[in-house]
């Protein structure tokens, strides 16, 4: 699709599929075959090089992951895009091509928990220095930039406390010292947020959150300049992190859906945070839609919407949060999120589960904290839900 007038929601739709239809299906089929075969020598060659279009083994490319792959692409408004088998493989795989033992990266200490370890533990055993910054700290971010890095790494909004750092003030500053700029997209989407238009070098997503939005395929996948994409598609090829086809059929079938679901999960989150911020029995609520969050003012300016992610901590903690969460009718408890039911867990078993309570306490991240992926029910049955829950807190 060529068309740059054309909406996110047609987008989610349409793009990357017509030149995929056969035989007059009206839906990208899914392409099992391992390898693909040609009469013609020379034809197979030009192919194999890159020269001409098409497929040679699975491992590569597929026409189904590519059609998942172009649409992604023209979501985020992106030069090229390439896959991978899951939202990790995409971010290590982004990493690793692009850094090399003496570089150095900047990065913010609210990462997702997976992503935090190849910051502290992974990259340093490769000779790469990490800097992480305190999310939100703008000036200290950009002192530790000019002092100089090969990468920047952002998440934002962050899992699980959904804090948000300026895209564009941090990419110019990036640019001044010729640093990459990485942006983790997954908990704003595409429909929310596009970093590619405000400075970074490279979109990143978890497609088995959002973009797939029914909790049955994993799979990940990078946008941006032909170059870069190119270069870890190279890696990815290599190094086998291939999304599997029907994965990627499953993640097409489900972003036709992804602005209505998004509309809906963030006008949800909206109603639960603004309820859970008045309770009694909540602490704290985290979510960019609120005016008490703290950097409300930028969600307001770099992003179209709020997000269906937020979380809150509980005044009991812990204790309060082993009362709380079985008592709720209408929330999956389970390590995922941006499906289209609702999901909540502790970060000690979702997105920091790999860290120490020590580590989480020095990420900010209190035992008793809540990560709440709002689905597409009824606000009203969310809400009373939530309220008969927090009731049964003694």
């Amino acid at each position: 699709m060529t068309n740059k007038k054309i909406e996110q929601a047609t987008k989610a739709v349409w793009s990357g599929e017509k030149e995929y239809l056969a035989h007059g299906a009206t839906q990208v089929p899914v392409v099992h075959s391992v390898a693909f075969g040609y009469d013609d020598i020379d034809e197979w060659y030009e192919v194999a090089i890159g020269k001409r279009k098409g497929h040679i083994y699975g491992r590569n490319t597929n026409p189904t992951v590519q059609a998942f792959e172009d649409k992604v692409r023209e979501l985020e408004g992106a030069e090229a895009s390439t896959s991978f088998s899951t939202g990790m493989a995409a971010i290590s795989n982004a990493l690793l091509t692009v850094l090399k033992p003496g570089d150095r990266i900047v990065s913010i200490k609210d990462t997702y928990g997976g992503t935090n370890k190849i910051f502290s533990e992974f990259l340093p055993k490769l000779n790469i220095d990490v800097s992480l910054i305190e999310t939100g700290n703008h000036e200290a971010m950009e002192r530790e930039i000019k002092k100089g890095c090969k990468l920047v790494y952002l998440e934002t909004p962050t899992n699980p406390t959904v804090k948000i750092t300026d895209i564009a003030r941090i990419a110019k500053v990036a640019k001044e010292v010729n640093a990459l700029v990485f942006v983790d997209n997954t908990f704003a989407t595409p429909i929310n947020q596009n970093p590619l238009n405000q400075g970074a070098d490279l979109v990143i997503h978890s497609a088995t959150k959002f973009l797939g939005g029914h909790a049955d395929a994993l799979g990940g996948v990078v946008c941006g300049e032909k170059h870069l994409v190119n270069a870890m598609y190279h890696y990815r090829e290599i190094n086998g992190a291939t999304l599997d086809p029907m994965a990627a059929y499953l993640l097409l079938r489900g972003m036709k859906t992804l602005k209505l679901r998004i509309d809906k999960q963030q006008e949800n989150a909206m109603k639960v945070a603004q309820f859970l911020e008045k309770h009694e029995k909540v602490d704290r609520v985290f979510y960019p839609g609120l005016p008490t969050h703290h950097h409300h003012d930028v969600a307001k300016r770099q992003m179209r919407g709020f997000g269906g992610m937020l979380s809150f901590a509980l005044k009991g903690e812990l204790d309060a949060v082993r009362q709380f969460l079985p008592k709720l009718e209408y929330a999956h408890r389970a390590a995922n999120l941006g499906s289209v039911e609702t999901t909540v867990g502790p970060a000690r078993t979702t997105s920091h589960v790999e860290n120490t309570p020590e580590e989480r306490k020095a990420l900010g991240i209190p035992e008793g904290l809540v990560r709440y992926s709002a689905g597409i029910e009824d606000s009203n049955d969310l809400l009373a839900d939530l309220a008969q829950a927090l009731d049964a807190i003694k």
